[in-house]
């Protein structure tokens, strides 16, 4: 390909294998039997943190197929990744920003394809971090968030830029779906009933105020705590933390994560 479409040299092979056994020597000393020294850790007694990459709905399984990953970003996925047992996981936090983003083509029920998205993009600052593309955005979609709830077993949640939706004077979260003249309260398997769902939606007063200064939950505004209340009911799992600006110390915790 390289040769014939793009007109290029062919690569060295020698070349090639020096260069990558030079990478190898680099990355030989930080090789390690990781699955041993994670149970030898929590044998120990120690807090390991697993972190999961991407999202749900990406999962090529349960997400959005063919709008997906090539493995699961799943809570398992943890276990399978870092060669541990299922039964050594005993929290999963699951992670959701106060509305919806989805990056590239694929099902977004929520979008907003309007001046209110544009606002929250802006506000989000919800552009691609290596390629600057701007991410769709929409509302914050429960029934998504409850096939995620589902399939990864949250023992908690943590909603993240509660403060981008600080400018609004109105919200909404998506509770269910139009398919086909049908209203319907789950995630359809199929990915062209998904692109067929309209959003159900409830709306809920904003609180046009900032909020990127509290550290209390009680401190936040009534309409704010309403909410995140509403989207605790509708996940439905506790809500351990909220965040409501990009720096460590602009995080709320609601209860304990542990």
């Amino acid at each position: 390909i390289l040769t014939k479409v793009y007109g290029v040299s062919p690569l060295s092979l020698d070349e090639v294998y020096s260069q990558y056994c030079q990478y190898g020597e680099r990355l030989a000393p930080h090789i390690r039997e990781t699955a041993t020294i994670l149970e030898e850790a929590l044998n120990r007694g120690e807090l390991v943190l697993l972190e999961g990459a991407q999202g749900a709905l990406l999962d090529p399984d349960f997400g959005t197929y063919p709008y997906t990953t090539s493995s699961s970003p799943l809570s398992g996925g943890g276990c399978l990744g870092a060669g541990l047992s299922p039964t050594r996981i005993n929290r999963i936090l699951g992670v959701f920003k106060a509305y919806c983003t989805r990056v590239g083509a694929g099902p977004l029920p929520t979008e907003l394809k309007d001046e209110t998205g544009n606002l929250i993009r802006e506000q989000g600052h919800e552009y691609g971090t290596t390629t600057g593309r701007p991410r769709r955005c929409g509302w914050f979609d429960a029934v998504a968030a409850r096939l995620s709830n589902r399939i990864n077993g949250f023992t908690g949640v943590a909603i993240t830029r509660l403060d981008v939706l600080d400018i609004l004077p109105r919200l909404k979260i998506c509770v269910g779906y139009k398919l086909d003249g049908e209203t319907i309260d789950y995630f359809p398997g199929s990915v062209t009933a998904l692109e067929r769902c309209q959003p159900v939606c409830e709306e809920l007063p904003g609180w046009q105020t900032s909020t990127s200064h509290i550290r209390q939950y009680e401190q936040l505004p009534l309409e704010a705590r309403q909410y995140v209340a509403r989207l605790e009911e509708l996940i439905p799992c506790p809500i351990n933390l909220i965040s409501v600006g990009a720096k460590r110390e602009q995080t709320i915790f609601k209860t304990s994560v542990l």
